[in-house]
């Protein structure tokens, strides 16, 4: 049962599709790609392998109380 006829509104059109993203195969993405590894290695260096000084560590470890199984 329909009151009133004349059937449905058309719906708005569509937006617009955006354009297209650069591709990983594209050579600017690759060439940023590239520098952006190269600054992080470089950045990171020695430093980020030695997790100590010279002395070692300086604190006493922080250790609990017994366990029964770490007896």
């Amino acid at each position: 049962m329909c009151f009133g006829g004349g059937g449905a509104p058309k719906p708005p059109a569509p937006p617009t599709p955006p354009p297209p993203a650069p591709t990983m195969a594209s050579p600017v993405v690759q060439a940023a790609r590239d520098d952006e590894r190269k600054r992080a290695r470089l950045a990171a260096g020695r430093a980020s392998t030695i997790l100590t000084g010279a002395q070692g560590l300086t604190v006493p470890a922080v250790t609990g109380q017994k366990s029964l199984l770490g007896q």
